[in-house]
């Protein structure tokens, strides 16, 4: 089944790219980018990537690395700021003197 018409990826191209990966570092996080760069593509429109996603997750060897499950939740402070101090941009500083 094709998932990305402006690039020709099947469904058969991303679980061949997903099975190779983790066969070259199991410990590897897998994104779409990544698949796109393994197949010498890169992504368009975009209109594929739920179709993408969805056959990406549904490999039996697409998983997170248990070292690197719960990290975002570990990190995650609850505000939107990327941990950055208030203020960081020049437009906040004020007027310069």
């Amino acid at each position: 089944m094709i998932v990305c018409q402006c690039q020709s990826i099947s469904d058969h191209d991303i679980r061949a790219a997903v099975a190779w990966m983790r066969a070259a570092d199991a410990r590897t996080i897998i994104t779409p980018g990544k698949i796109y760069h393994a197949l010498g593509k890169r992504a368009d429109c975009g209109g594929c990537m739920p179709l993408f996603l969805d056959t990406m997750r549904a490999h039996d060897s697409f998983e997170v690395p248990m070292n690197l499950r719960g990290l975002r939740r570990a990190t995650d402070t609850g505000t939107s700021d990327e941990g950055r101090q208030e203020g960081y941009r020049v437009s906040e500083r004020g007027a310069a003197v």
